[in-house]
């Protein structure tokens, strides 16, 4: 019998308290098999149908988890299959499937449902191109959906022509939302290596080699880690700080698995992964930023600031191994500006730009995340800021992704404010020396010989 220690019921009720520790999200994610048909109405009734019966549940037994466990949760969530592969035919505009998705997203009560979603890495079918051509209008008319698309892997290189695309709807998402400050495209995700299991918004999808239905959480706790590193004393080494973070992240995972379990039994669906990503948010402390600073970083973006985030995400992934045998989803810091109070500090105070956000996508899950940029940003500009970082993730066999946010109407030094956990942040500013050429050329980034695995 697992025996707990008063002192442990004491830290933990601090860490909930007073350190922001919080289960950030439980995701049931659903197959759509069965919801195919060739025409979009069809379609979108049956999405709807599936989706309201089959998650009406999910927040009841989540909240009563809460209760019962005194751990927060925070965002209860749905992950469906790729809409792209439930539609045939050309030209339809699958926003209905959206308004479908959307409505038993209210009805059942979750904070976002992800899924309108396609896997272009190789190549664009007709699937795929109706449902990217229908994402602006699905994005502006919906409030819980979440959208991603997937153009670059290892095994296939990057697909050029799709990234253009995805920097034009993009830009057509923000002009849509150009009066909310364009937060459509803060529901809007284009990945590098994307995952079939990851919990978190806006890049979540149900893949298509899980079982019918699963339940995925995400952690969380960038605050807890924080408080355990400016603990130790101010001339602790480097590998004393690496294993009190390994330490708290066991800690933090514990917890995860413990409602990853629960949630599945009671819903009589399959336990699917605990995703170890720290995901902060705008409360002050809650941040990632602030436990790069805490390691001994002046602010967030100087120098030593990737040494610092690579430690952090070994040691969060080496805690959280001992803590859980079902590591899924990204499992790595993310580093939203928006999201950040920190991050927003960082950039306000001239310490934190694009180039560097870049570098530190290199050791992390999602390093171009939440970020404002001037609306009359070039289209080319943002394709090739986008294939910077895929760049980065098929060369290093790791998922990356960019959620950019071209603020309409504002300039550098602006701000944008979505609210929520979503945050506010400055418009940042954006060199003027992109690839145009480049960015036009199209074709196919080539697979790396890293990619001849068998």
């Amino acid at each position: 019998m697992l025996q707990i220690s008063p002192e442990e019921i004491a830290e933990t009720l601090t860490m909930i308290t007073q350190q922001h520790l919080d289960i950030r999200t439980v995701t049931l994610g659903l197959s759509l098999g069965g919801c195919a048909a060739d025409d979009v109405a069809t379609v979108a009734a049956r999405v709807y149908e599936k989706v309201s019966t089959a998650a009406q549940r999910l927040v009841p037994v989540a909240e009563a988890i809460e209760r019962e466990y005194g751990i927060p949760i925070i965002n209860k969530r749905i992950a469906v299959s790729a809409i792209s592969e439930l539609v045939c035919g050309s030209g339809h505009d699958l926003t209905p499937i959206a308004v479908a998705m959307d409505r038993a997203a209210r009805e059942v009560g979750v904070d976002f449902i992800g899924g309108f979603s396609a896997l272009v890495h190789k190549g664009i079918g007709a699937g795929d191109r109706m449902l990217i051509d229908s994402i602006p209008a699905a994005l502006a008319s919906t409030e819980r959906v979440c959208s991603s698309v997937n153009v670059a892997s290892t095994r296939a290189g990057i697909n050029m022509d799709a990234v253009l695309r995805m920097a034009e709807i993009t830009l057509e998402t923000a002009a849509l939302t150009a009066e909310h400050d364009s937060i459509g495209c803060a529901k809007l995700v284009v990945f590098c290596n994307m995952v079939e299991d990851n919990p978190f918004m806006a890049g979540a999808v149900h893949g298509s080699g899980e079982a019918d239905a699963v339940i995925n959480v995400g952690i969380s706790g960038p605050g807890v880690v924080r408080a355990v590193v400016e603990s130790l004393p101010k001339d602790a080494d480097l590998t004393t700080v690496a294993e009190a973070i390994k330490a708290t992240s066991f800690k933090i995972t514990r917890a995860g698995e413990l409602v990853a379990r629960e949630a599945a039994r009671r819903l009589g669906v399959e336990m699917g992964i605990v995703d170890l990503s720290l995901a902060p948010t705008p409360a002050e402390g809650d941040s990632v930023a602030a436990i790069i600073e805490a390691i001994g970083v002046k602010r967030c973006g100087g120098p030593g600031t990737t040494t610092a985030l690579a430690l952090l995400n070994d040691a969060v992934k080496k805690g959280g191994a001992m803590g859980t045998s079902s590591i899924g989803g990204l499992s790595g810091a993310f580093i939203p500006v928006s999201e950040d109070a920190n991050m927003v500090r960082a950039v306000r105070d001239g310490a934190l730009t694009l180039e560097k956000l870049e570098a530190m996508t290199s050791v992390c899950s999602v390093g171009l995340d939440m970020i404002a940029i001037p609306g009359d940003t070039a289209v080319e500009t943002i394709a090739t800021i986008m294939s910077d970082a895929y760049a980065i993730g098929v060369i290093n066999s790791k998922t990356t992704a960019t959620r950019l946010i071209p603020a309409i109407g504002k300039v550098a030094g602006d701000t944008v404010d979505f609210g929520g956990l979503l945050g506010a942040a400055p418009v940042m500013n954006v060199s003027q020396w992109a690839g145009t050429v480049l960015a036009r050329r199209g074709g196919r980034f080539p697979a790396p010989l890293s990619s001849l695995r068998n």
